[in-house]
This record gives structure tokens, sequence and C-alpha cells, in this order.
């Protein structure tokens, strides 16, 4: 059966999305949970199993492989309660009630089923009928899950470290694998083959011979390269990569993997080029494998999906993308911030998005893993970082470790926001004879490191009042730079009508376009890397840059013949674009001068 819609919600932070499927699986809409805290998990399982008058037992820390069960736990709770109220949605048929018109209004206008169900409205039909056509045709939204795949850390019993397997990543897959849902997995953050081969031990990544995968694989990359060496390696193990959700690297939420200047619009127009390339190459591995474990072989060439997201604002842009690219989906994350009935975020944090202009978000250098993070100013994470800091207290009690990774000072890992390291790093900080504004630099990088593994999941529990004595009340927030252009809060429905054109919820006039915005970042980012390189430019950092500096003027001119042929699209905003596009080629030179002087 089709997908009911042609967008889905990607994981938001740690807690933003995290029960966020409850909420819209029931309407068709797919969206991914993040299985990195398995505390948070435990928390709401409580919270949940007595809204729903549910029985729970408690997993304790005790409990051996506490993680893994908890996340299993926990994922089949939101399973069985998305499929209670899809059940009771398709059999209040004999009423058609407000929930069941809800789903097919919420559905893109060209969507077959939803003019089928509007001739059924107008035509008599008796009650069985209605409901077996229901039955039928309605599908409910799947429950997916997301491991950051670096976030893997080695865990202890009694001092010692455990088997790899009891690593954080391994234990959410171990989870995830033993649940009962019937989804995709999304890996991001990069290849981990330690924890790729792991996929192996479980029976559910396999297909069937008619090619039927109860747990698919999602690929969450920047490239085209990466997808081809990604999916072959897996291939080899016997296991399908189902779909590449391709993500800008910098116009979009959370951590920001950049890319070498290269441009959402050509790598994605290399995925469309190459899509038969990318199945036929890797499906011939997949088969050789399978044959050589004496696995069943599926009877025809399984399924490709390739999906984009990161910046996209207007039904136009999106129809574009699904066109142009011919993407089968397309993610819509940061807005959805702004939707109550779907996402968690705090009152206090909701109206500090919804005044955020341009310059209130901003690519930080707060998170421990030392890769760029999307954030914005005056989040309560860092007014009570600052607090600390004031107090002669820098850095976290860090309760959760969900991000250590740092053995600078300590044979186990620890995390670079943690008060222990931080301590450590300003002792150290303090023998050293620099200048006093050199120190001054250095002590505030060291301790603009913030407790993100906490404080992504902090406003799921203020929202459902939940204690917050360990966490504390500090929420970060990771919206993308589209944020500056939603500016008041939606309903699910509300959403979905803008992101199929039927309304415009953009007051604002002069947004760019999702692929100049994205160029602004890189020439930001450019900027930036330059400044750095001035005290002490190596030929490797020449080098880069010049790399850098040649990609983007490759898309600047991919873009510039993209917009200039195009008919009938964005015709009431060409014009924009390309001046757009002169005013970043200009600045690009400018870089490119400084470089050489360098």
């Amino acid at each position: 059966m089709m997908k009911a819609h042609s967008f889905h919600i990607p994981v938001m932070g740690i807690g933003f999305t995290i029960d966020t499927p409850l909420k819209v699986a029931p309407y068709g809409i797919d969206s991914v949970i993040s299985l990195v805290d398995d505390i948070l998990f435990e928390k709401l399982r409580k919270m949940y199993s007595e809204k729903f008058e549910l029985p729970y037992q408690e997993i304790s820390e005790k409990i051996e492989d506490f993680r893994a069960k908890r996340i299993t736990a926990y994922l089949n709770l939101i399973n069985s309660q998305a499929e209670k109220k899809f059940e009771e949605l398709k059999n209040t048929a004999a009423e058609i009630s407000q929930e069941l018109h809800d789903y097919f209004e919420m559905l893109p206008d060209s969507s077959t089923i939803k003019e089928e169900f509007k001739r059924l409205k107008e035509k008599y039909l008796n009650v069985d009928e209605l409901k077996n056509w229901v039955k039928d045709h309605v599908k409910m939204g799947s429950i997916d899950v997301n491991i950051m795949t670096k976030l893997d850390k080695v865990n202890y019993k009694n001092g010692e470290p455990l088997a790899n397997e009891y690593n954080d990543a391994h234990a959410a897959l171990r989870g995830y694998a033993n649940s009962d849902l019937n989804s995709s997995i999304v890996f991001s953050a990069g290849m981990n083959p330690r924890l790729y081969s792991y996929i192996e031990q479980f029976n559910d990544f396999y297909p069937d011979e008619n090619g039927f995968i109860k747990k698919k694989i999602i690929l969450k990359v920047s490239d085209y390269r990466s997808a081809l060496i990604q999916g072959k390696f897996l291939a080899k193990k016997g296991l399908w990569v189902s779909e590449y959700r391709i993500e800008s690297g910098l116009n979009c939420g959370g951590h920001a993997f950049a890319t070498d200047g290269f441009l959402m619009g050509p790598i994605l127009a290399e995925f469309r080029d190459k899509r038969n390339e990318l199945i036929q190459s890797t499906y011939e591995i997949l088969t050789a494998s399978l044959s050589a474990k004496n696995y069943t072989i599926p009877k025809s060439t399984l399924s490709l999906k390739i999906t984009a997201q990161g910046g996209v604002g207007t039904a136009e842009e999106h129809q574009f993308l699904l066109e142009h690219y011919q993407m089968d989906a397309v993610g819509w994350g940061t807005p959805f911030l702004l939707v109550p009935e779907v996402t968690n975020v705090d009152e206090f944090t909701l109206q500090k998005l919804i005044d955020a202009k341009e310059d209130d978000l901003y690519l930080s250098n707060i998170s421990p893993l030392g890769v760029p993070f999307n954030s914005l100013k005056g989040n309560t994470k860092d007014a009570e970082k600052l607090s600390f800091v004031e107090k002669g207290r820098p850095g976290s009690s860090c309760p959760k470790k969900y991000l250590v990774s740092n053995t600078e000072f300590t044979e186990k890992a620890i995390c670079s926001a943690s008060r222990q390291f931080q301590n450590l790093k300003l002792q150290e900080l303090e023998t050293e004879e620099i200048s006093a504004e050199e120190k001054k630099n250095r002590f505030d990088k060291i301790v603009d490191k913030s407790c993100i593994c906490v404080g992504l999941g902090t406003s799921v529990l203020l929202n459902h009042n939940i204690s917050t004595k360990t966490e504390g009340t500090g929420v970060s927030v990771c919206p993308g730079p589209n944020m500056a252009y939603f500016s008041k809060i939606m309903t699910l429905k509300e959403i979905t009508s803008h992101i199929y054109g039927r309304i415009n919820v953009i007051d604002r006039t002069d947004r760019p376009h999702m692929f100049v915005k994205e160029l602004y970042a890189y020439v930001d980012y450019l900027s930036a890397k330059v400044d750095e390189a001035k005290s002490s430019m190596t030929p490797n950092q020449v080098k880069y840059l010049s790399t850098f500096v040649n990609n983007l003027n490759d898309g600047i001119e991919y873009y510039n013949h993209l917009f200039a042929d195009l008919k009938n699209k964005f015709e009431t905003t060409k014009s924009n674009i390309l001046s757009d596009l002169e005013t970043s080629l200009n600045s690009l030179k400018q870089l490119k001068l400084a470089i050489e002087k360098l």
C-alpha cells in the first residue's frame, strides 16, 4: 500500500519527538523517536501506563541489560497504544467520526483515496461496506527510531567494561530489534562498522521471498558516495538499505555535519540520476551474500526510497523536491516544534521559538561531541550553564553520561560538558603562560560546552509534569535556521495544509529559497574557517579551503542554470533567487582572495 503522506517528521533532539508517533501515526504520518535516553523512556512509560491504566513494572538499573529492555518496553507501549487509537479511528466509520474526517482532510489533495472517500460520502453505503472500505484503504504511519551511530559508549559493571553488545548504540539496536514494531531504524552521524555488523544477528532485518522486511534500515547521508559505501557494506552482510535520507549539511536542526562545500541541489541531482545504479550495484551484492548464508532471496529487486530533509519551508519547495528530484518523501522538522499537539516544547521555549529571528538561531560549539550544533539564543539550558560559571562551579554534574567521549585526563571517558572535565581543563589552563586575552578566549571555549544529552530531553518532562529533580529545568533546543520564518503556534491540520499548499502560515515575504539559505550558511561557515586559519595556515588547510571554494562555485553555477531554465516554477521569487546567487558568488570571490593572501 502506498504511503498516505509525502512527508515525514524526522527525529528532533532527544525528547521533542519521543512520543510523537502516538499523536500522528494514527493519521498515517511517519515520525521518528530518538533512542538515546532509556532513563527518559522509563519515566514516560510509567506516566503513560498510569494514564492508559496499564500494568507497570519498573525496569531498574539493577536488571541485566536494562537499557535494551527499557527501550523494548517503551516502544511496545507506544506501538500498542498507537495501534489502538488507529483501530478506534477505523471502527468509528459508522458515525464517520471527526478523527476519520481529519485523517482524510489532512491527506494531499492529489490523494486517490481522499477523492474516493469524498465520493463514498456522497452516495449511500451501508455501515459494513463503509467499514470494509476504510479498513482496506487507510494506513497507519510508521513508528521509526533513530540511533546516532557514534553515541556508542562502553558501559561498565563493578568497574569492568562490559562486552561490546552492551555499548549504548548496540543496546539501543537490540532494544528496537526485540520490539513488536514493523518499521524502520534510522542510522545517522556516519558509519559504525561494528554496530552495522551487529545488525546481522537479528532476523527481522532480513527480507522474505516477497521482499517484506519487518524492520527496515534507513541511512541518513549527506552525499552519494557515502550512501554507496555504506549501502555496499551492509549488502555484503545480507542487509538491504530501504531508504537513503539525504539531509542538508548546514540547513537543518541539531548537529550539523557540513560537507566540503557540496550543496544540496547537486547532491539530490546525483541521487536522482544514479538511483538505478545504486539499486543494482547493491542488490547484486545483497543476493550473493544472502545466497552464501543460505538465506531467502527475494523473488524480485527490493524497493528503495530516496528522501530529503533540511530547510524546506513552502509547499512549492516540497513539491519541487518530489517532482524535479524525484524524491519519494520530504522531511519537515523544525516547523513542527511550533505544533504542541505533535512535539514536546515547554511554554518558555515555545515562545522563544515563536519570537526567534535569524540572529537568534546560530551554529554553536556547545555540543560535547565537538560537532557544530544548531541552537537558540536565550535557551534556559544556556542560562543554567552561565549561572554555574558565575558561581565558580562550571560544568554539569553529568547525571546521564550519554555523551562521554573524552579521555584527555582520565582512563574512562568523561564528557567535556561535565564539571569534572572542565575543572581539570581549567586547572591546566591556569598553568599556561599565555596572554590574558588568550586565556579568556580559552576559558570561554571550555565552559561553553553544554549538557545537551539532558537539556534535549527536559522539555517533555516539564510538559508532562514529571519531576526534573535530577535533570534540572534547563532546556536545550536545536531548531534549524528555517525557524526564523515560522512565527505562530499551529495545529497538525494547519501544518499539513501548509505543506500541501492549501494555506500559507508564513507571514514574512523575505524568506530565501531553501537552496539559497543553505548556500548562505556555507559561505558563513567558510568565512569562519578562513578566520580560524589566519593565525596558522598549513598546506592542508589551504587545500581544504580551496576545495571548499571550488565546490561552492560549482554549486552556484548549477543553481544559476537550474533556476534560469525552470519553467512555471518559483516564478514570483526567481529574480530574488538569481540575485541572491550573485550576492553569494561575490562573497565567495572575496573569500577566495583572502585565502590566496593567506
